[in-house]
């Protein structure tokens, strides 16, 4: 009759070296995932936002271009006996102010932060800061 061995226990010593970098690396695997399930509900939130946001913009912005060059054509038609080309010079500063304030004015709104992924970037900040 045959004696079968019995199959080898394992051992109650610590996980070697590769079991511990195979540990480190699932970790840091699901962490990865994680903030990109964080990143991609982020952006969901903002998604809508900003294709509102950037409807209204394009749809502003053609009724505006309209506005502006029939009230232009009207008052340089009606000032230009009495102020003649000199008319041109003043719209072209005052279209050249207007866009610098609009400018802006639309920069103080993208720094407030309202486009950002103010969570994901935080999480991002607090992973970097404890890998070193």
């Amino acid at each position: 009759m045959e004696h079968k061995q019995a199959p080898p226990q394992p051992s109650s010593s610590p996980p070697g070296l590769t079991a511990g970098l195979l540990g480190i690396a699932r970790n840091l695997l699901g962490l990865i995932i994680n903030r990109i399930e964080l990143a991609s509900l982020e952006l969901s939130e903002i998604g809508g936002n900003v294709i509102r946001f950037l409807v209204l913009f394009t749809l502003a912005a053609i009724a505006l271009w309209f506005a502006v060059a029939f009230w232009t054509v009207l008052v340089v038609f009606l000032a230009w006996d009495s102020w003649g080309w000199k008319i041109l010079i003043a719209f072209g500063l005052f279209f050249t102010v207007a866009t610098v304030a609009i400018a802006l004015y639309a920069r103080s709104i993208l720094r407030q932060g309202k486009l950002s992924l103010p969570t994901t970037m935080a999480e991002l900040r607090k992973d970097r800061d404890a890998l070193l």
